[in-house]
């Protein structure tokens, strides 16, 4: 008598939507990490650009160039709050991700604690057999040496 999960499909179907969870996650995490990486060098070169204009300042500087450093600065602040909201919505989606992915993996826990339960019963089934048959061998030898 060989052993079969009766939900043997939901299961696989759960632990591949689990699967599919944790891809999409890990690719969230990525796109999380790419966003708020880029958003540090943009503010790297801002606070570069800054100080390098704060020194100029110091030794003189023309006007024109003044203008050409605080458009280019403007310009940078733009890119800075653009990559701002990207990160908080990359961080939004990479946390809605991970929860889904926590998700699938307490329901794929649950049917596989239901397989692990079910496994028992049918051990428990098969000694209740075994004992059964043995019960029954013990008692036709019995039967059978005291010549009934």
């Amino acid at each position: 008598m060989k052993y079969q999960y009766k939900f043997e499909k939901i299961l696989t179907l759960k632990e591949r939507e689990k699967d599919e969870a944790l891809a999409t996650y890990q690719k969230a995490v990525k796109r999380f990490e790419n966003v708020a990486e880029e958003l540090y060098q943009l503010l790297k070169k801002k606070e570069d650009l800054v100080e390098f204009q704060a020194a100029k300042l110091q030794t003189g500087f023309k006007v024109q160039e003044i203008r050409h450093y605080q458009r280019f600065i403007a310009n940078l602040e733009i890119s800075i709050k653009h990559y701002q909201e990207l990160v908080i919505n990359a961080r939004t989606q990479m946390n809605w991700c991970e929860q889904q992915l926590q998700e699938k993996n307490i329901e794929m826990k649950k049917y596989e604690k239901m397989k692990e339960k079910d496994f028992e019963r049918y051990q428990d089934l098969l000694k209740e057999i075994e004992n059964k048959q043995a019960d029954e061998i013990s008692t036709r030898s019995y039967f059978h040496h005291t010549g009934n």
